[in-house]
C-alpha cells in the first residue's frame, strides 16, 4: 500500500530529469490511446513506485520507478502470446530477446522493460495494441 503518491518533483529526484521525461512521454503515449484508470502502489522489493494502468478489472500495463530506473511492464496470456509469437520478426531484437527470456507463470508471460530512453517506443505501442485495441483516437 502506497501512502502518499509521489509528485513530479519526487519522481525527478529518484530517477532523474533524463528518465523523468521518458516516464512523462510513456504516460502520455499511453493516455492518448487509452482511456483508464491508474493506481500507484509500492513497487514491492525491486521497485519504489508501481503505476498501473487498468480498466474493468484488466491491467493495460504497469510502469515502475526505483533509483535511476524506469521500468515497463506487460503481461501476456496464451491469445496474447499467439498474436505475438505470429509477427514476432516486426519487432527489434531487444523486444524478443526480452520476450524469450521472460517467465511465463500460470496467468501469464510477464515482460519486464528497463528502459533508458524512447527508442522501444513504437514496439510498446505494438505491445499494448496486442493486449487492447486504442478506445481513444
Amino acid at each position: 500500500m502506497l501512502y502518499k503518491v509521489p509528485t513530479s518533483e519526487d519522481l525527478i529526484d529518484l530517477i532523474g530529469k533524463p528518465l523523468f521525461e521518458v516516464w512523462t512521454a510513456l504516460c502520455d503515449m499511453i493516455e492518448e490511446k487509452y482511456d483508464m484508470e491508474y493506481l500507484w502502489n509500492n513497487g514491492g522489493k525491486a521497485w519504489k513506485y508501481e503505476y498501473k494502468y487498468r480498466r474493468g478489472g484488466k491491467t493495460l500495463c504497469a510502469l515502475y520507478a526505483k533509483e535511476n530506473c524506469v521500468g515497463f511492464m506487460i503481461i501476456f496470456g496464451k491469445n496474447e502470446r499467439a498474436k505475438f509469437e505470429e509477427d514476432k520478426e516486426s519487432y527489434s531484437i531487444e523486444v524478443q530477446k526480452i520476450y524469450d527470456e521472460s517467465k511465463t507463470y500460470h496467468d501469464g508471460k510477464w515482460m519486464m522493460f528497463e528502459l533508458t530512453d524512447t527508442s522501444l517506443f513504437v514496439d510498446m505501442e505494438k505491445l499494448l495494441f496486442i493486449k487492447r485495441k486504442p478506445n481513444r483516437k
